[in-house]
């Protein structure tokens, strides 16, 4: 039998030699001119498809540094007439540079009380079962599954009773029905990854629970809070619905004046556009600082 498999495997070695021997020189250039072209093919399908997703991006910076008269009459690829004054009017006009503070503030307050609140709820997920659990959890994920805009007048009703209408906390805690749902999400499935026995090694050590969990438990943890934090950070910096109608003037975010940019002459599409542009700039700060704890949360957690 093995002379036969040896008879059989000398048999295509010489038969592949044979191929590869019988193929002239203009041949072989040929096949490899072919193939040259074929992964040249195959660079310019992912290049066409980066083009088609900066170029809005690229034209959103392009009309922010032209004026208004220049965006209406014609379609340029560069501005002729550079101007900066769209962004001056945004720094030195109050209705402007307070709709980012605004969105600012309210969006740390939330991502700071959505982590506070899920790292318990996600521990006691990922460490204990109880009845029923099964359930709270699905219940908790169906919050984050309806879109914002059924809440929109019950979460107006309710804080025009206690009084908070156009006030950051208003904003921060309506987003909390949202965020928390995904942060106990993402947390529990790294928590589900620290073996318990580091829980009871602690105890035996004699720590007590609070300075176990901040001292050994939250460390090991930390790329799932930043995971967390990112996630809680981009759905209130970009959602408008429920910021808009909870807001007035005193806490309007950025994204609500951007909707209200008509003026006399007409909508003001420079304006808009740099607004865009500064818009962008913060949640590419929080990519870039979180980018290792993202890369992390796909590898190893519920991302």
């Amino acid at each position: 039998m093995s002379v036969s498999n040896e008879t059989t495997a000398s048999r295509k070695i010489s038969g592949a030699t044979s191929v590869a021997s019988g193929l002239s020189s203009d041949e072989v250039s040929r096949l490899m001119r072919r193939r040259g072209e074929e992964s040249r093919w195959w660079w310019l399908v992912p290049t066409i498809y980066i083009i088609v997703l900066l170029l809005p991006i690229y034209w959103l910076v392009n009309m922010s540094f032209k004026t208004n008269a220049e965006i209406v009459n014609s379609l340029t690829l560069y501005p002729h007439n550079p101007t900066i004054a769209n962004y001056v009017t945004i720094f030195t006009e109050k209705a402007w540079y307070s709709g980012y503070i605004n969105s600012i503030t309210y969006v740390v307050i939330n991502m700071v009380i959505s982590v506070a609140a899920a790292l318990p709820a996600a521990y006691a997920f990922s460490r204990y079962r109880f009845l029923g659990d099964k359930h709270l959890f699905f219940w908790l994920l169906t919050n984050r599954m309806a879109p914002p805009a059924v809440f929109a007048l019950p979460f107006f009703q309710l804080y025009s009773a206690f009084g908070l209408i156009d006030t950051h906390i208003a904003v921060a805690l309506a987003h909390c029905l949202f965020n928390v749902p995904l942060a106990v999400w993402i947390l529990e499935g790294f928590m589900s990854g620290v073996p318990k026995e580091i829980d009871e090694t602690a105890y035996i050590d004699g720590y007590s629970f609070p300075r176990f969990f901040l001292k050994i438990f939250t460390p090991l943890i930390a790329s799932g809070i930043g995971v967390a934090c990112f996630f809680c950070f981009m759905f209130s910096w970009v959602e408008l619905l429920i910021a808009r109608t909870l807001t007035t003037t005193d806490a309007k975010p950025i994204a609500a004046t951007m909707t209200r940019t008509v003026s006399a002459s007409g909508m003001d599409w420079g304006l808009l556009a740099a607004a865009g542009v500064l818009t962008l700039i913060p949640g590419a700060l929080v990519i870039w600082f979180v980018r290792n704890y993202i890369a992390k949360g796909f590898a190893l957690g519920r991302v």
